[in-house]
């Protein structure tokens, strides 16, 4: 590997777009280096069940799907492959290679009979993926390969890290200052290059609402939070979702991220739980019922909320609410 390879394929792991085709380009880019005969390339699923396939050489849709599959993942762990450990071989296990059931199934009936097969760990030492490359050859491979490969491991761990290419999706947010991932399990993990914040601890309400934006097939959302009781004492946050990209939905639903409030046009915290009603479609009575408070009162909040959003009805109020980030969910006023 020269040195104009290495960067090569650091400039491809940094490439913007989707996870799958910067593996395919790693993939690509690293066969003009080693010369295997097959490769194959995939992301570790958060909870350890399994591996999803990101990138393939040389290889059918077969031999993709059974390594994709349960047994893979299992012949993984047998044989220590997924610590953070130097690149493997087969002559490296102490057991005979028919005795793994991906070999004896799938990789000798392919016309393969050797491999470097390497985990891939991100920052913090997280389990990012796995990679292997494949040799029809019988004999090991040579200790100058196994060093070429371990030498480009961060560079490959790089390219496909989810949280990474999480992180980039939330550049456009103004002011970003903590934010988290949102993951297949209900949990979430710290956002890289952002701050926790103890609105994503435990059963978080914020967390579930974002949730629910994402669950109901949106890409995009924003909203309120108040810091502190229902009338924040401590003001309001801006919570953003993104959901992730479908190569990603095996390892992440999304992202949430807090940023500091918009101007909030001179509303009270009183109009923006209102306001968040009106854009729930919620009638005077049902606000009134609600918030505990007379019709009446309802009505006068409406009146303020439409003269300081510069609108003619509560349509075009909650319109502007939405796209102006003032919109605070009900979930919101129930909390504290």
């Amino acid at each position: 590997m020269t040195r104009d390879g290495a960067l090569l394929l650091a400039e491809i792991a940094a490439r913007p777009g989707p996870v799958h085709e910067r593996a395919q380009a790693m993939l690509d880019e690293l066969h003009h280096h080693i010369p295997f005969d097959g490769a194959w390339m995939a992301l570790a699923e958060p909870d350890g069940s399994g591996y999803t396939s990101l990138a393939s050489t040389d290889l059918d849709g077969a031999s993709v799907r059974y390594l994709s599959g349960p047994q893979m993942a299992r012949d993984i762990e047998l044989t220590g492959a997924d610590r953070d450990r130097p690149p493997t071989s087969l002559s490296d296990l102490p057991s005979s290679v028919r005795d793994l059931q991906t070999w004896a199934e799938c990789l000798l009936p392919a016309g393969f009979h050797e491999a470097l097969s390497v985990a891939l760990f991100g920052a913090g030492g997280r389990h990012v993926g796995f990679v292997t490359v494949l040799f029809r050859r019988d004999d090991p491979p040579p200790p100058s390969l196994r060093r070429r490969l371990a030498r480009l491991l961060p560079k490959l761990a790089s390219g496909i890290d989810p949280l990474r290419s999480l992180a980039a999706s939330v550049v456009f947010v103004d002011g970003a200052t903590a934010g988290a991932v949102l993951l297949p399990d209900r949990g979430v993990a710290r956002l890289p290059g952002l701050s926790d914040d103890p609105l994503f601890a435990g059963e978080s309400t914020l967390v579930g609402t974002a949730r629910d934006a994402l669950d109901e097939g949106r890409d995009y959302a924003t909203f309120l939070w108040p810091r502190g009781s229902p009338h924040a004492p401590d003001g309001f946050v801006r919570v953003t979702a993104l959901a992730c990209e479908k190569d990603l939905d095996a390892v992440a639903c999304g992202v949430v991220v807090l940023s500091p409030a918009p101007r909030l046009r001179g509303l009270t915290p009183r109009e923006l739980e209102v306001l968040g009603h009106v854009v729930e479609g919620c009638s005077n009575a049902e606000i009134a019922r609600a918030l505990v408070v007379s019709p009446r009162t309802v009505a006068a909040h409406i009146e303020h909320i439409l003269f300081k959003l510069d609108a003619t009805s509560r349509a075009l109020a909650a319109v502007r609410a939405e796209r102006a980030g003032l919109y605070l969910p009900l979930q919101a006023t129930r909390t504290g």
